[in-house]
C-alpha cells in the first residue's frame, strides 16, 4: 500500500484519486477545505491540513492544481521535498499542469526530485481516460510500475517522451471538449431535422462512441471507415460535402494547434 497525497480536489485530481483509492491510502488537501472534505468523503479517502503535510506524508504527491497556482504550491512544499531528498527517500511528484516541464518543476522543488508529468483528460472520471505520462530519470522502474497501477483504473496510460506533451494536450487533453461540441452540434442537427431532443442526443453520442470503437477494434484508417459509409450519390457524401464547405477538418486541426500553442504559453509565462 502506498500513500498518495493529492494537492487539489478539482475534476482531474478527483478523477485520478477515485480510481487510485482501492488499494492505497489516499489523502486530499485543498485551499477550499470543504471541497477537499467532500471529495475525500465520496471515495473513502481522508484530508490533510496543509500542502506541507502532504509533502511529508506522500509517497506520491499529485499536483492537481492549475498551472497558474503551481508556483505557489511548489514554493510551499519545496523545503520538505529537499529535506526528503537528503534522506534518500524523496517522494515522486506527479504533475498534470499544462505547460510545466519536468525540468521546471525540478528547478522549483529541488534538483534530482523524481517527477512524473501527466496529461490526463476528463473521461478519467468514468475510467475511460487517455493519460499520457513522461518521467524524469530519477523515477525508477518500480515507481513507473506503481504509478501505472495507481492510474490504471482511470483509463489507458501511455508513456512517451516529454517533448510530445504540448501536442498531447491539444489532442487528448483538450479533445473531449471538441468531441462534446461535435456531439452537441450533431444533436442540434437532429432536432432541426425533427427528432426529439433526448433522441437526437442519444443517437449522436452513441454514434460517436461506436465510430471511435470501430477505429480501435478494426485498426482501419478513419478515411477507409468513412468510405465504407459514403456510398455514391448518397446521404453521407452529401453531409460530408457540407462539412467540407465549412472547412470542418481544417477547423479541427486549428483547434488542436491552438490548444498546443496555449500549453506552450502557459509554460513560458509562469
Amino acid at each position: 500500500m502506498k500513500t498518495i497525497a493529492c494537492i487539489g480536489s478539482g475534476n482531474m485530481g478527483f478523477a485520478l484519486m477515485k480510481n487510485a483509492s482501492n488499494d492505497n491510502a489516499v489523502f486530499f488537501t485543498d485551499a477550499d477545505s470543504e471541497k477537499a472534505a467532500a471529495a475525500a468523503s465520496s471515495i473513502g479517502a481522508k484530508t490533510l491540513t496543509s500542502n506541507k503535510e502532504a509533502a511529508i506524508k506522500g509517497d506520491y504527491i499529485f499536483l492537481a492544481v492549475k498551472p497558474q497556482t503551481l508556483p505557489l504550491v511548489l514554493a510551499e512544499i519545496a523545503p520538505v521535498i529537499k529535506e526528503r531528498l537528503k534522506t534518500g527517500q524523496p517522494p515522486v511528484l506527479v504533475s498534470m499542469a499544462a505547460g510545466w516541464t519536468i525540468g521546471k518543476i525540478q528547478s522549483a522543488a529541488g534538483e534530482k526530485t523524481p517527477v512524473a508529468r501527466l496529461m490526463p483528460n476528463t473521461p478519467a472520471l468514468i475510467g475511460k481516460g487517455m493519460i499520457a505520462m513522461s518521467v524524469s530519470p530519477e523515477v525508477t522502474n518500480q515507481n513507473t510500475r506503481e504509478l501505472k497501477d495507481i492510474l490504471d483504473g482511470a483509463g489507458i496510460i501511455d508513456i512517451l517522451d516529454e517533448h510530445y506533451m504540448d501536442a498531447v494536450t491539444g489532442v487528448s487533453g483538450s479533445g473531449p471538449a471538441f468531441a462534446f461540441l461535435f456531439i452537441e452540434a450533431m444533436a442540434d442537427g437532429g432536432v432541426r431535422a425533427g427528432l426529439p431532443r433526448d433522441k437526437a442526443l442519444r443517437y449522436a453520442a452513441q454514434t460517436v462512441i461506436g465510430a471511435a470503437a470501430m477505429i480501435q477494434e478494426t485498426g482501419k484508417h478513419p478515411g477507409e471507415l468513412k468510405d465504407m459509409v459514403a456510398s455514391p450519390g448518397g446521404t453521407t457524401i452529401a453531409g460530408i460535402a457540407a462539412l467540407e464547405e465549412g472547412a470542418f477538418r481544417g477547423a479541427v486541426m486549428k483547434a488542436v494547434e491552438a490548444a498546443r500553442k496555449r500549453s506552450e504559453e502557459l509554460g513560458r509565462n509562469q
